[in-house]
């Protein structure tokens, strides 16, 4: 991974020693909230409901156990003793006080962390695959060119005041664990003919009020091009975007209005005047941010193969977890294991500060000292030997952490929703903990295999609803929580935007829904090996409708 150089030890040093004196003055008196807002979100500090919150940047979702140890002990000494890990690849901290912002801040700078661009209108946290520099099948890890992206981005003068918060995401792999084409900007790495390294650009996708996947505006661009043409993108999108309704700023909406030939041509335009400038990238640059990156050592473990096959017979939980949370890695004796932080009924995506501690023991014994954040709210040890998956299962055990629900009906994404966000008109939390414990049952959940629930608490979509398999949006309506949902979304390489089926449910309605949409999936899927996005695609929305609502108008 990445490690800070003198400049970005010294950057990231002055920037809380100014925050640190922006506290001191809010606090005496000296500068209004109003005054003070513009700047604790530029370090990533949020008012919500009941108290600030501090959201941690975790480049690209990796960091390494000196790291997790120091997410938990700012849970334990700033906050309750818990994180609540984000669908940004981030971490939020929901009860800090500002008093002690500035301390926790120095603490996580002194592991090379910080909260800068977590928030406002400017270029947030590059997200990237998951599973990068591990999986099967990846063309070329993504990270070193998030990390580009994260250092070309960071306290830009000319985009640190957009017309709105903007999003990148890059992938390297065939699969798209990433959701590029919900992003304002996607970035698929690819090999051409030649075999050169290069990327489809995607631009123009989001979620929110107005829900629209990113369209392609170039099938290849050369890896050396990467900062002039995203550069040319941003040109146009700071230009054009809208400033006068913050409901239409994003870029979506720009090439929604203009169209995307039009927008590309205009980035064109741009990326002709920057093209072979000093933006371009030299090999050598390249060379040096991947090298950062570079694969461990994985040593031959054969014998892992026959120690799984005895395992797994000996011992029913663990052949369960093994087949749902762990996946194939490139290296054939060993796998990517993915820590569920969704314990059945609980709160999706928080860890306490005691499991933070044990992942980091976890990773520094077993998976070469480096976890991931997933933007589906789950931890990730991208190595790990299938020799050492027994060992690494009862570490998980006793924290608490071997959930086997891995992209099951009880994986389920979540914002925090109105139990702390100002913004939310509705609860999140509650209804996941209630559907987690509907379909507690594991062979329950294998019966119904691959399916993703996605719950936000309002249309800001935190939650992702608009591309789960099954999507809950929260509502407000005469005072009352109602909850809308959606059918056959999806955020990997077919993305799609769920369809809204018909009127909102109650809260106490909300999961006897779920199960009948469940039941209705069951009953007329081909077989077990037809997904439940599948056969939704085959037969449409109809008999979902039918099942929740009868041939009422409700329905229509």
């Amino acid at each position: 991974m990445y490690r800070y150089d003198e400049f970005d030890h010294a950057f990231v040093a002055g920037r809380v020693a100014q925050f640190r004196d922006q506290v001191a003055r809010r606090l005496s008196g000296e500068l209004a909230e109003d005054a003070f807002k513009p700047l604790r979100l530029m370090n990533g500090v949020y008012l919500q409901l009941h108290a600030y919150m501090l959201r941690v940047a975790i480049p690209y979702g990796t960091l390494n156990s000196r790291q997790m140890r120091m997410l938990a002990h700012v849970a334990r000494k700033y906050d309750r003793g818990y994180g609540h890990f984000t669908t940004r690849q981030n971490i939020q901290f929901n009860w800090p006080k500002l008093a002690d912002m500035p301390d926790a801040m120095a603490d996580l700078a002194s592991v090379e962390m910080h909260a800068i661009q977590t928030s406002g209108n400017c270029i947030r946290n590059v997200t990237a695959d998951h599973f990068a520099g591990a999986a099967a099948d990846e063309v070329a890890d993504p990270r070193p060119y998030a990390e580009i992206l994260r250092q070309w981005s960071s306290v830009h003068p000319e985009f640190s005041f957009l017309p709105r918060k903007f999003k990148i995401a890059v992938t390297g792999a065939e699969r798209d664990r990433a959701a590029i084409q919900v992003h304002d900007i996607g970035l698929h790495l690819k090999k051409n003919d030649k075999g050169a390294i290069g990327f489809a650009v995607y631009v123009g996708g989001g979620q929110g009020r107005t829900p629209l996947v990113a369209k392609k505006i170039r099938d290849f661009l050369p890896e050396a091009d990467l900062l002039s043409y995203i550069t040319a993108i941003m040109r146009v999108y700071n230009l054009y975007g809208r400033r006068d309704n913050k409901y239409k700023a994003r870029i979506k909406i720009l090439v929604h209005e203009t169209g995307v030939e039009e927008l590309a041509r205009q980035v064109e335009v741009e990326f002709a005047e920057l093209k072979n400038g000093e933006l371009t990238l030299p090999d050598v640059d390249i060379r040096s941010i991947a090298a950062y990156f570079a694969p461990p050592a994985f040593e031959p473990r054969a014998e892992g193969w026959e120690s799984l096959a005895r395992w797994k017979k000996a011992d029913p939980e663990f052949a369960r977890w093994v087949q749902q949370n762990v996946q194939p890695h490139k290296h054939p004796d060993y796998g990517m294991v993915t820590i569920s932080l969704k314990p059945i009924g609980g709160i999706p995506g928080d860890a306490t500060d005691a499991q933070m501690e044990a992942v980091a023991d976890i990773a520094e014994e077993y998976a070469f000292d480096e976890i991931r954040v997933s933007h589906e709210q789950n931890l990730i040890l991208p190595h790990v030997a299938l020799a050492d998956l027994e060992p690494v299962y009862r570490a998980l055990v006793v924290a608490g952490l071997a959930t086997a629900n891995a992209g099951l009906i009880t994986d389920i994404i979540a914002c925090p929703g109105l139990d702390y966000c100002a913004l939310a008109n509705a609860r999140s939390i509650p209804v996941a903990q209630e559907i987690s414990e509907r379909f507690a049952s594991p062979e329950r959940q294998a019966e119904i295999g691959e399916l993703k629930i996605k719950i936000s608490g309002c249309i800001n979509a935190c939650g992702h609803h608009h591309v789960g398999h099954i999507g809950l949006l929260g509502v407000e309506k005469k005072g009352e929580e109602l909850y809308q949902i959606t059918l056959g979304g999806s955020g990997d390489e077919n993305t799609s935007i769920g369809e809204i089926i018909g009127r909102g449910f109650e809260p106490e309605k909300v999961t006897d829904a779920i199960e009948a949409i469940v039941d209705t999936y069951l009953g007329l899927r081909l077989d077990p090996s037809e997904t439940f996005l599948a056969a939704y695609r085959r037969v449409g929305p109809q008999p979902f409708k039918a099942a929740l609502y009868g041939n009422t108008a409700e329905a229509a």
